[in-house]
């Protein structure tokens, strides 16, 4: 009997330690396979910026892309009454508009009215003089990286949460794009998070694509930035950007964050493809390029120091603007490396 009692308790033994390996490997597995990214991570902000309010549709009426104004409300074209009781009624305007060629298509708003800024924040504004100052601020942010418009996600949507053990700490169910918004705007630094795929989204022609891991959605993004009307920067030109203005390292990501090693340089790009970075009063010479590869804008620089030989990279062009230059690249279509130039 004591013989038979030893062994029931070894063979529980066992099978709790085999429980236990199965478990860990289920964890280890499960974290593996996902991709976490942090608050930090550039498909965060890329994230958050698709989550964003709608606000282009109605900028025949309020004039902003970063603001759009809260049903229902009334405004006056052309000396008519138009009722806005939905994104349906949008379409009253346009015709009123192009019913006439020979009128001035005076848009009139009916104050108050409450407008809903890009991330959610409501503001009644009372009157034409608040308005037109609320204008004049969102002018004077050209380059505001803003919402990214033509591509929706199909909610809901779940995210896993991480602890410091490299394991599934919780989840959180999204079920719109003001909560997947307000979900990254509130993650703490250190807090590391995964999506759950797969997951569905839409694009401009209506067409789903199903995105199975995190590099299929930047190039989701990348794309809806390239190809939407409402996100293209067509008159930019990225010769006369670049050679512009100084920039400076906002952001180096290479298989980790390097940016305190680059941010304190300063770099002019020269019209002659040469380019000078100024640390310390110190100047490193190099030369850098650029040219379109198959519908895609490449960007590389040579330097002549060690000093700067991580960014000797050929670079993609993410997007770019006045004062925000991006670029992304990518060896096997799974870890990215990252370059941001801010002006400075």
């Amino acid at each position: 009997m004591k013989h038979f009692e030893n062994y029931l308790r070894f063979l529980i033994i066992v099978c709790f330690s085999l429980f236990y390996s199965c478990q860990s490997e289920i964890n280890e597995q499960q974290y593996s396979t996902q991709e976490t990214i942090t608050k930090s991570s550039p498909l965060t902000s890329y994230l958050q910026r698709a989550a964003m309010v709608k606000t282009v549709e109605d900028n025949v009426i309020d004039q902003s892309s970063y603001c759009t104004i809260k049903f229902p409300y009334n405004i006056t074209v052309n000396d008519v009454i138009i009722a806005i009781n939905s994104a349906a009624d949008y379409q009253k305007v346009f015709d009123n508009i192009n019913a006439n060629s020979n009128d001035n298509d005076v848009v009139k708003i009916g104050f108050p009215a409450t407008m809903i800024y890009y991330n959610y924040t409501e503001k009644i504004i009372e009157n034409q003089s608040e308005f037109d100052s609320l204008l004049a601020y969102w002018n004077a942010e050209p380059d505001l990286l803003s919402k990214i418009n033509c591509l929706n996600i199909n909610y809901p949507i779940t995210i896993n949460i991480y602890n410091n053990l490299n394991q599934i700490a919780s989840s959180v169910p999204v079920t719109n794009d003001k909560l997947f918004f307000e979900f990254i705007n509130n993650l703490n630094d250190s807090q590391f998070i995964a999506l759950s795929y797969p997951i569905s989204i839409v694009g401009s022609n209506n067409s789903t694509t199903i995105i199975e891991n995190n590099s299929q959605f930047e190039n989701a993004i990348k794309f809806a930035i390239d190809n939407c009307p409402n996100n293209s920067n067509t008159s930019l030109d990225f010769v006369q950007t670049i050679t512009s203005n100084p920039w400076k390292v906002s952001y180096f990501f290479q298989d980790s964050d390097k940016t305190l090693n680059y941010n304190a340089f300063t770099f002019t790009f020269n019209t002659n493809y040469t380019v000078v970075a100024i640390k310390s009063g110190i100047s490193y010479n190099g030369t850098w390029s650029s040219k379109i590869n198959n519908g895609v804008r490449e960007f590389e620089m040579k330097f002549e120091s060690t000093l700067l030989k991580e960014l000797d990279e050929g670079w993609k062009v993410f997007e770019f603007n006045n004062s925000q230059l991006r670029f992304r690249q990518s060896d096997d279509n799974t870890d990215n490396d990252y370059l941001y130039f801010e002006k400075k």
